[in-house]
């Protein structure tokens, strides 16, 4: 397999549905009208059903991503150039969640609002490909074969035990970090238990990559998938039932009232199968290239839809405001504006960084000589103060 195939294009597909998939889901879930929001309603049921598949999806796909490439580089521990690029890249994700909740406004009268400080998607990200790095510098110390079952390990445990953490809020840690454990405070996500969902598409990137050259790996891959998907979305629920008959663990009890994690992982399965299948009619560019600019799409989303930096979004004028025969097609309108000026950004990124760069040396330039110049008139002042006074000779 060439290096052209081994990048694996029906997940650039695949992230492509995720962040469309959001950019409805978000668009449609703030504007449209209560009235119409009733789990009666078939319409809305199925939309709410499919709208839930979205962030295990985009988790599921970017811990496969990252962990594919990491484990791709023949260096190994600290000399892989993936690590330091994760590291850097998981901050750089941390930082532009912090960013885009931010509100100059607010800065302006010397306010930090309480928004500023919940945990989105992106936060939950980046502090999970910090901790693949971790268990992959770990592993790189115990044993290259051990990164595989740190990973899905960890799936498992944030997973089995969510109904004992799930509970706690988290006081006596300060807000903003009790913020990243707990919804109590308003955070859409948790890095507790969304993480089990990006280690978990670690692990399969891992398998993926260690049999990528076999002829057979769509093959038995695919009816895998759709076993163990279907087995999860309607078997972990009476397993857990049955494990907790014949073990007397209430967890496995507890969990199978509320098996959403399992169940949610099922569906991740089940459409990873659907797109391997659709891989040869997956590779359109302009497909791979929404799915190549997930992060430019989602910045740009998040400032026409919430208002980032300005507080002036839809969300802010049209709330739960909208008939269902306007929401549909402006979510259209809403999903094509968003690639579209993403796509645009992308295409000219390196241009608009150098004139950044360009912008940010002259304003510390001017600023420099702004404060040469009033520090030389400060001193003149003084100086001409002084001999008012008679304090210093001419």
């Amino acid at each position: 397999m060439d290096r052209k195939t081994t990048r694996l294009f029906f997940i650039d597909a695949l992230r492509a549905w995720a962040i469309i998939m959001m950019l409805q889901g978000h668009f449609i879930d703030g504007l449209l009208e209560p009235l119409y929001r009733q789990d009666g309603n078939v319409a809305f049921s199925l939309w709410k059903y499919f709208r839930g598949i979205t962030a295990p999806v985009f988790f599921t796909v970017s811990g496969f991503i990252f962990t594919f490439l990491l484990v791709r580089a023949p260096e190994q521990g600290w000399k892989n150039l993936r690590v330091k690029k994760g590291i850097k890249r998981g901050l750089e994700l941390v930082f532009i969640g912090y960013l885009l909740r931010s509100n100059i406004f607010g800065f302006l009268k010397g306010k930090v609002y309480d928004s500023f400080f919940l945990i989105d998607v992106l936060h939950c990200i980046g502090l999970s490909l910090l901790v693949i790095i971790a268990l992959y510098l770990l592993s790189n110390k115990l044993g290259k074969k051990v990164f595989p079952f740190l990973l899905l390990g960890l799936t498992l445990l944030l997973f089995l035990f969510e109904p004992i953490y799930k509970p706690l809020a988290f006081e006596g840690l300060p807000q903003w970090l009790a913020n990243y454990f707990t919804k109590a405070n308003g955070s859409v996500f948790t890095i507790i238990p969304w993480l089990g969902y990006t280690t978990i598409g670690g692990f399969m990137s891992i398998l993926f990559h260690r049999f990528k050259d076999r002829s057979y790996l769509y093959t038995v891959s695919i009816p895998v998938f759709l076993l163990l998907g279907t087995a999860l979305m309607f078997g972990s629920s009476p397993l857990f039932v049955l494990l907790a008959e014949h073990t007397g663990i209430s967890l496995f009890m507890d969990i199978s009232f509320n098996n959403y994690l399992f169940i949610r992982l099922g569906d991740v399965l089940l459409v990873f199968a659907l797109f391997m299948m659709a891989r040869n009619i997956l590779n359109q560019p302009t497909l791979l290239r929404i799915g190549q600019s997930t992060l430019s799409i989602y910045v740009v989303h998040f400032i026409i839809l919430y208002g980032s930096f300005t507080g002036l979004g839809l969300y802010r004028f049209f709330h739960h405001e909208v008939h269902p025969a306007v929401v549909v097609p402006g979510a259209v309108l809403f999903i094509v504006a968003c690639c579209f000026l993403a796509l645009r950004y992308e295409r000219h990124k390196d241009h608009i960084k150098l004139q950044l760069r360009l912008g940010l040396k002259i304003l510390h330039i001017q600023t420099e000589r702004f404060l040469i110049a009033a520090l030389g008139l400060l001193r003149e002042v003084v100086l001409s103060t002084l001999k008012l006074f008679g304090m210093v000779k001419n």
